[in-house]
């Protein structure tokens, strides 16, 4: 049996790109599979002894702080997200709000505040989970692959980013493209909640599983959500809602095409009988 051969310089670059890793975290390589020297192993001194302690260099353990503590605790975040997104009275104002907001820690690992893109008086408005790195690195929701095949599906029903508004949950890239955590989640969450409010779209699209879930309070999956008509309740307005599949599932997965076409049409007539 004839071995693979190795993956080039360039192939192996590629597949890191694809992963996510697109970052180096040093100037020098480390080996993670090496086997890390341990210090020796010291005996405790007897409690009590509070001058052998110090000797051998050791604090007592009440003093040692823990490696790791959030900044801001859960529950405060969430609460002061929720009181500056009420406070926005302009999406100028709310995507000034975020710029100055401290209560999620995405943003200190994203480059940029991805706030939106399109027309903020439009009709229609598309929201995804989170940004990519495409997103991160021009500040725009949907610019890197995803966004091209999104600029195509909105073309086919007549449409494009001057006659649409888009945005996402999560405003900040999760580092290498993860899943956003649920306490990510919740914290963004008023946010795209006012920014819905303050664009007051005649039709809301959340695109993908995600933010479908979390717009429209489902825990259904994508296959069971879309192509149906829901609602979405801002308080003082329900908007008509409908779910599709995210443009990076249908990358991976073109034969769903059929059925996002199928969405876009259903929503491409409930936008001319509103008009009519």
């Amino acid at each position: 049996m004839t071995p693979e051969p190795a993956p080039t310089v360039s192939q192996l670059l590629a597949f890191y790109l694809e992963a996510g890793v697109d970052c180096a975290l040093s100037d020098e390589p480390a080996d993670r599979l090496s086997e890390v020297e341990r210090p020796p192993v010291t005996k405790a001194a007897p409690s009590g002894d509070i001058g052998t302690a110090r000797g051998l260099g050791r604090v007592p353990a009440a003093h040692v702080a823990p490696l790791s503590e959030p900044a801001v605790a859960p529950d405060a975040a969430i609460a002061t997200a929720r009181e500056a997104a009420r406070t926005a009275g302009s999406l100028e104002a709310l995507r000034d709000l975020l710029e100055k907001f401290e209560g999620c820690a995405l943003k200190s690992t994203a480059t940029r505040l991805v706030f939106a893109d399109g027309n903020p008086k439009a009709r229609i408005m598309f929201v995804g989970e989170a940004p990519g790195r495409d997103e991160d690195i021009e500040g725009l929701p949907f610019v890197g692959r995803s966004g091209k095949l999104l600029d195509r599906m909105i073309a086919s029903i007549g449409l494009d980013r001057t006659k649409v508004y888009i945005a996402n949950v999560i405003p900040w890239r999760p580092p290498g493209n993860r899943t956003p955590t649920p306490l990510e989640t919740q914290i963004c969450l008023p946010f795209i909640q006012r920014q819905i409010e303050l664009v007051d779209p005649d039709i809301l699209v959340t695109l993908g599983n995600p933010s479908t879930q979390t717009l429209l309070s489902t825990r259904e999956g994508i296959m069971k959500t879309r192509g149906r008509w829901l609602s979405y309740d801002t308080g003082t307005r329900v908007i008509r809602a409908m779910a599709t599949f995210h443009p990076a599932y249908l990358l991976r997965s073109p034969a769903y095409k059929r059925l996002s076409w199928q969405d876009l049409r259903a929503i491409a007539k409930a936008l001319t009988q509103a008009s009519s």
